[in-house]
């Protein structure tokens, strides 16, 4: 398979951890788009948002990842790359996208301080509205979905190869 696989989910869910040992079990590259666009940029996210606000943000990171084209690539999107249409568009028509499930008290529990992570949360908006409103958007353009909850990393990265090859030979037996 020459498409990427990329990786959608809230901040803390583990998409850059599994996806480092994804890349390496199925031979692609691994790239974080996060810390491309803090690259491109010159500033951490977490200083793109105060500095630019959340409108701001969301457009320089719906512009940079519509400029990454890569093949055969892990890539470890931002939470809220969802929020970007056309780079949506784009992960969808190079790529596979894996929707890393994990529940709201998990993610609570692994993010700790919102503001050091760069994460992209309206003022006034707690974490619970923003997981609310965020998970029918990564199932909407989840091709896999995957319940992380009682997983470690490796099966984690282990089961995303393994559906990425059903969905491959699904795939191939459709276009026979």
């Amino acid at each position: 398979m020459d498409k990427n696989i990329v990786l959608i989910g809230m901040p803390g869910c583990g998409k850059s951890t599994v996806g480092v040992v994804l890349a390496k079990i199925t031979g692609f590259r691994f790239l974080d788009s996060d810390l491309v666009i803090q690259e491109k940029e010159g500033r951490l996210l977490s200083e793109i948002i105060a500095q630019e606000g959340l409108e701001s943000f969301a457009r320089i990171e719906n512009r940079i990842n519509l400029g990454i084209n890569v093949k055969k690539t892990v890539i470890a999107t931002g939470g809220s790359v969802i929020y970007g249409k056309e780079a949506m568009k784009h992960f969808k028509r190079t790529g596979v996208i894996v929707y890393i499930r994990l529940p709201y008290e998990q993610i609570k529990t692994r993010l700790g301080d919102l503001t050091k992570r760069g994460v992209a949360i309206r003022k006034g908006q707690t974490l619970k509205e923003l997981y609310d409103e965020r998970a029918p958007i990564y199932e909407e353009y989840a091709d896999i979905i995957v319940d992380e909850e009682n997983m470690d990393i490796a099966r984690t990265a282990l089961y995303i190869r393994d559906m990425i090859k059903q969905l491959a030979s699904e795939e191939n037996n459709d276009n026979e």
